[in-house]
């Protein structure tokens, strides 16, 4: 069997040694001075991209509610719009009512005053016509008796027969 020393293997004690403490002091101080640093840096990064995330969802939320504010908006002016539809509906017929109720009023004032001047045109016809007739009767009664009589006494007399006879006044 055939013992090798460390010596010839090729290693040697001192420079390896001085290269292990090298290494180790050179871990520690990478450690202190880039280990840390760096993963204080990705614990920012994993903060920062963790509240951009939240405010994200917020904002998800946020929209969700602002649609659900505004779907409540839309059915809230709809349902104000079918009121206010409703509303000047109920309006026109109301003044259409009143329109016609109008209408009837005036028609019947018309036909009104209409009857009142047929019933005084047929007043003043009928007066007329008596008072013609009572000439008439007049100028005949002179004729047939050849003389004048008494105007007045005539007038009488007419009125007299006419109120008896059938033809009156209505």
């Amino acid at each position: 069997m055939v013992v090798l020393s460390i010596t010839d293997i090729g290693i040697n004690l001192p420079v390896l040694l001085a290269q292990t403490i090298n290494f180790i002091v050179l871990l520690t101080l990478l450690r202190l001075v880039a280990y840390k640093p760096i993963l204080k840096m990705l614990d920012e990064r994993k903060a920062r991209i963790q509240e951009g995330l939240s405010a994200a969802e917020r904002g998800k939320e946020s929209a969700a509610e602002a649609e659900k504010e505004s779907a409540a908006a839309l059915e809230a002016a709809r349902r104000e719009g079918q009121t206010i539809v409703q509303n000047a509906q109920q309006a026109a017929q109301r003044l259409q009512e009143e329109g016609r109720v109008e209408a009837v009023r005036q028609q019947e004032a018309i036909l009104e005053r209409a009857r009142a001047e047929i019933a005084q045109e047929r007043d003043a016809a009928i007066s007329e016509l008596r008072r013609e007739f009572a000439e008439l009767t007049i100028a005949a009664a002179e004729k047939i008796i050849g003389q004048s009589l008494d105007r007045n006494a005539h007038q009488r007399l007419i009125e007299q027969a006419l109120a008896e006879s059938s033809f009156r006044e209505n």
